[in-house]
């Protein structure tokens, strides 16, 4: 057991039987009153967010998780195959583990996965990543007051909006949070 004050962003805390991550934490001293810590908290397994608040001193249990680099091999169906980069061990993740990553996976791609007594909790991506638009409508220019945006697929079959001027063929960066376009990659 530790107390509030082992509490650091990237924690994970066991509550209640769930493991929840810190976000964000601010150690509170009114001038009334004791002191406390207050927490931004997110569900390991759901994603979900929720707000905290532990009196100063009070015992918290905090989670031991290993978060090592993993290599992605390829998709057997409903699962995932990652490759362990430091002992090349193999293992599958379930695609409810890996979410939306999956839409910007490309083999050999290098992310990260939490792990928590050898159980995958989720996967990080890098914040963004390099995908080539395998398919998009040509653009026309017309009558419009601002730079308008068209659908293209990128090589993972993942669609995304970009601006006109783009064909197929060209290589794109993609943030992995969002999903958004961050401009071209010669």
């Amino acid at each position: 057991m530790a107390s509030t004050a082992d509490i650091r962003n990237g924690v994970v805390l066991n509550l209640d039987g769930q493991l929840w991550s810190v976000v964000e934490f601010q150690h509170v001293k009114p001038g009334k009153g004791g002191a406390f810590v207050r927490t931004k908290l997110k569900n390991v397994v759901s994603g979900k967010t929720n707000d905290k608040t532990f009196n100063a001193g009070s015992k918290v249990e905090i989670e031991n998780v290993d978060r090592r680099d993993f290599t992605y091999l390829y998709s057997d169906g409903d699962g995932f195959v990652f490759m362990d980069a430091s002992d090349y061990d193999q293992i599958t993740v379930a695609g409810a583990v890996v979410g939306d990553a999956k839409h910007f996976l490309l083999e050999n791609q290098s992310v990260t996965i939490a792990l928590h007594n050898g159980n995958p909790l989720y996967v990080e991506m890098p914040a963004s990543v390099i995908l080539e638009i395998t398919y998009t409508e040509p653009g026309l220019q017309g009558d419009r007051s601002s730079a308008g945006t068209k659908a293209a697929t990128v090589e993972t079959g993942y669609e995304i909006q970009v601006p006109l001027f783009l064909e197929t063929g060209t290589k794109v960066k993609v943030d992995t949070r969002t999903g958004d376009y961050l401009g071209r990659v010669n």
